[in-house]
């Protein structure tokens, strides 16, 4: 299928004041953002306003950071996704609900049960972000004291996928009759047994919710790393990536479509959506004053734990003259493993001293920064659409409200007025939003049958 000159667009809902760790000491922010529903129904609202495509919440099982962050950064409260995205379910109408949840630390049956139920709240807006746990600060609130190693822990989410797809396929779509005159309230031979046996799970079923509005919530998958490329290019229809350049984006983008060709999928039904944080002036002047401003409230404690999060712990930055030369080559860690590779290639590249890097993960922790004039950002947007790096974006906006609000206001108008981003809703799913096909019930095609 052709794809169309429109690109995709989601907002980032980041617990605190905004995705810059500065954010929450602007006077123009609240500082209280990670638990009042009110004003994440602000921010879903101006999303749904400007017709965003979705809202994402990201996650982590536990607060990751140590006690000098910890005291220094306002993301380490915040109301759980699914239970957040449930209560928004009600205060908006279209915009489709993203919220993360780990493979690592769920079970299939528990999240199957979840996201059907969001998905129904919602009207078929939900989504999935499907994520392996990637902090031993999450490790250590479940018994553990490191994570599985890499490999181990996408060999679990593969399997995992695949158990809370065949639970939302254990009820077919019209197995509830709801006959008072006869008795008859479901049709027994449409509801089936998942029975999975594999090596991480074994699941009997069926769902005890019926089968969601959408037949499954869209699948988003967030992985760089040639594991997660792999995953992605299986199971995912929405694949979130950090990619700081025009020329990695490309290459991820292309090796990603390839691998799901290659598995018969088709390329408008797996789409590529990429970070970008989007710091806009009037002026370029304005826009970098603006970053400044943010630069100077964050704290030398939180720059440090930022960097040792997102480089996974790869040196101990406290200890290293900040003024040399970020070395080509690094150990690779257990953590976050695509994410690093992309930081340090960005580092290696453009010769960076690792004070420049760590400012840099501070900034924007691999995701696009474009600091500039509406016309400035729109071009860097339509530049990586038309050359094929992403299908659509992620917004970030560096502080909100106001981050958000520049952008819809003096982003968005720049957009249309080119043709690349629409003026409302079309679909009522958030699948037919995206151009996404409704999933069909493997437990009923022929290839399968013999399980129900």
């Amino acid at each position: 299928m052709r794809r169309n000159d429109e690109m995709k667009l989601g907002l980032y809902l980041t617990r605190g004041a905004g995705y810059h760790p500065g954010a929450w000491r602007d006077p123009n922010t609240p500082a209280n953002r990670g638990v009042d529903v009110d004003q994440y129904a602000e921010l879903a609202a101006l999303a749904e306003g400007a017709a965003f495509h979705l809202v994402f919440l990201a996650d982590h099982q536990g607060v990751i950071g140590d006690h000098a962050a910890i005291a220094r950064v306002s993301g380490i409260e915040g109301f759980e996704p699914i239970t957040l995205l449930s209560a928004l379910s009600s205060r908006t109408q279209n915009i489709g609900l993203v919220a993360t949840a780990t493979t690592t630390y769920y079970q299939p049956y528990h999240l199957a049960r979840m996201f059907a139920s969001l998905d129904h709240l919602s009207r078929g807006r939900a989504a999935w972000n499907i994520v392996t746990s990637a902090s031993n600060f999450e490790a250590n609130n479940f018994g553990e004291k490191e994570l599985p190693d890499h490999d181990t822990r996408y060999a679990r989410a593969k399997e995992f996928v695949e158990v809370v797809k065949g639970l939302w396929d254990t009820w077919e779509d019209d197995v509830f009759i709801r006959d008072k005159e006869s008795g008859i309230y479901a049709d027994a031979t449409k509801v089936h047994l998942l029975n999975h046996r594999g090596n991480q799970f074994s699941v009997r079923g069926p769902l005890n919710i019926s089968r969601p509005p959408q037949g499954y919530p869209v699948l988003v998958q967030a992985g760089a790393s040639d594991a997660g490329i792999t995953l992605a290019a299986e199971v995912s229809d929405v694949v979130y990536t950090a990619q700081p350049s025009l020329e990695g984006g490309k290459q991820y983008y292309t090796t990603l479509k390839e691998k799901a060709r290659a598995l018969g999928r088709e390329d408008d039904q797996v789409l590529v959506m990429s970070g970008i944080i989007p710091i806009v002036g009037k002026t370029k002047q304005e826009a970098s004053e603006k970053l400044q401003r943010l630069q100077s409230y964050t704290h030398i404690d939180v720059l440090f734990e930022e960097a040792s999060l997102w480089l996974g712990s790869v040196t101990d930055l406290r200890s290293i003259n900040l003024d040399s030369l970020v070395p080509e080559a690094l150990p690779q860690t257990n953590l976050i493993q695509s994410r690093q590779r992309v930081l340090l290639d960005l580092a290696a590249s453009q010769k960076f001293t690792w004070r420049e890097l760590i400012r840099l993960v501070s900034d924007c922790r691999g995701h696009r920064l474009v600091v500039g004039t509406p016309d400035e950002i729109v071009d860097t947007m339509v530049d990586a659409f038309d050359q094929h790096a992403a299908d659509g974006f992620n917004i970030l906006p560096a502080t909100v409200p106001g981050g958000l609000k520049d952008f819809v206001e003096l982003v968005l108008p720049e957009l249309r007025r080119r043709g690349r981003f629409r003026s409302g809703y079309f679909g009522e799913t958030l699948r037919e939003n995206l151009g996404l096909k409704r999933s069909l019930n493997r437990l009923t095609q022929p290839s399968v049958s013999g399980r129900a």
